[in-house]
Order: structure tokens, then sequence, then C-alpha cells
């Protein structure tokens, strides 16, 4: 007797509306797409047009923390690297973590595409440098 009248009231609430009870999912995925994948895509991005600007003179580390000297690019997916004078290995393009300097012909190309404001140095702090004045 008190079971179908505590079944009857308990069915009462609707299902109500798909597109609201997936809108959190929806706010969840929007959110760790653009704090998490877009900038992880991003840096993927530098980091391959960086490894593919490798010229002869470049200063790298590799993933392994070997600081060394690019002296041949042997072809899309090695490198020739001097890691002490004499030492020459090859290593995997793949296995280059940052080029920490760059060299000449390098140097001319970045330097052509970013300007350099009129007192040769670069601004700094960009919107917010800008705003608080500072030069």
């Amino acid at each position: 007797m008190f079971i179908s009248e505590a079944w009857a009231q308990g069915a009462g609430a609707g299902g109500g509306d798909m597109f609201t009870s997936f809108l959190p999912l929806i706010l969840i995925f929007a959110v760790f797409y653009f704090l998490l994948i877009r900038p992880q895509q991003k840096k993927m991005k530098a980091h391959t047009e960086m490894i593919n600007a490798l010229h002869r003179g470049d200063k790298i580390i590799t993933g392994g923390g070997l600081y060394a000297t690019v002296t041949k690019v042997v072809n899309e997916a090695e490198v020739m690297v001097e890691i002490a004078e004499g030492v020459r290995v090859r290593v995997a393009r793949g296995t280059i973590s940052t080029v920490t300097t760059p060299s000449n012909s390098s140097r001319a190309k970045a330097s052509d595409a970013t300007p350099a404001n009129d007192s040769g140095e670069q601004s700094s702090g960009g919107l917010i440098g800008k705003l608080l004045g500072k030069k």
C-alpha cells in the first residue's frame, strides 16, 4: 500500500531537455580545449618549425641534455652534431629539445622577420607594458 504511493510520487520528475543535461559536459570540453589542447598544439607547431629551421652552426640541446653544435644536416630526419672537439654523432631531429644559439644565417632571417624599434632594442611587455608605460 505505501510502496505503490511512494512509487507514484517518485515518478513525477521529468527527463528535462537534453541540451541542458549535456551543457556542463560541453562547457568542460571547451575549457579543456582552450586551456590545454590548443596551447599544446601551438607549442608543438613552434617546436616543429624550430627543428625544420636547423642550420649548420646552430647550438642545440638534445632531449638527453647534451649540448652540441650542428655541423651538418644529413637529411630530413637526422643531423650531425659535435658534442666535443672532434666528437661528432648523428642524432634524430626529434630528439632535439631546444636551439640555444641560432647560427648567423638564422639570426639574419629572424631579424628580418622581427624589426626592432628606433632605439635598437625590442619592446618588452606587449600590451600590458604599453598600458603600464614600460619601455
